[in-house]
C-alpha cells in the first residue's frame, strides 16, 4: 500500500449491495466482501449466517486518500443503508447484518462519531450504528465477490440491489468513474 492508500470497513446488511455501490467509486482501489467482528477463527458464510460466530457481514475497501475521502465514503455509506435498524436491513435478520463501521485509526473513529452525530439530528430514530475498532478480517468465499456484477438477474440483485445503487448513483454521481459497472 502507498502512502495515500487507506482501509475503510463497512457493514451494513447483506454485503452484496455495499461491495456492488461502492466498485462504482473514483478512488476506490479494491472492495472485497468478507467477514470481521466475530469470535471464530475463519469464519465461513454458513457459520456467520448461523448468527453464532458474532461477525458481521462487511467490505473491505482500499481507496486513494487523494481521490477520495474516507468522509465522502462514510456518507456513501450511510445513504446506502437504514442506520436506525438493529441487526438488519429489510428482510435480512441477525447480528451479521448490522449497521458497523469498523474504524482503522483514530481518525476514522472520530470522523464516524462527529458524522453519525450529525446524521442523528436530522432523523427521529436512534441511530444504531455499531463504532469498533478493525479486527481480523475474513475474506467472503469467492462466489461473494462483485456478487452483483456476475449475477444481475438474480432476484436479489434485480429486486434490492438495483433500486438501491440507483439511488446512490444518483446522490454520489461526481465520485463515480465515467463507465459504471
Amino acid at each position: 500500500m502507498s502512502s495515500t492508500t487507506q482501509v475503510a470497513t463497512f457493514g451494513g446488511g447483506c454485503f452484496w449491495c455495499i461491495d456492488a455501490a461502492f466498485r462504482r467509486v473514483n478512488g476506490v482501489l479494491t472492495v472485497s466482501s468478507g467477514y470481521t467482528g466475530g469470535e471464530t477463527n475463519n469464519p465461513t458464510y454458513d457459520s456467520v449466517c448461523s448468527g453464532t460466530t458474532g461477525h458481521a457481514e462487511v467490505v473491505k475497501i482500499e481507496f486513494d486518500a487523494t481521490v477520495v475521502s474516507f468522509e465522502t465514503l462514510l456518507a456513501m455509506f450511510f445513504t446506502l443503508h437504514d442506520a436506525t435498524q438493529l441487526n438488519r436491513q429489510g428482510n435480512d435478520i441477525g447480528t451479521q447484518y448490522r449497521s458497523v463501521v469498523y474504524y482503522h485509526d483514530e481518525a476514522q473513529l472520530k470522523q464516524t462519531n462527529e458524522m453519525i452525530a450529525q446524521l442523528q439530528s436530522h432523523v427521529a430514530e436512534p441511530i444504531v450504528t455499531e463504532v469498533s475498532p478493525a479486527t481480523t478480517y475474513y475474506p467472503a468465499e469467492h462466489y461473494h465477490q462483485d456478487y452483483y456484477n456476475e449475477n444481475p438477474q438474480q432476484g436479489y440483485c434485480s429486486i434490492l440491489i438495483a433500486p438501491k445503487l440507483h439511488k446512490f448513483e444518483t446522490v454520489f454521481k461526481e465520485f463515480l468513474t465515467e463507465q459504471l459497472i
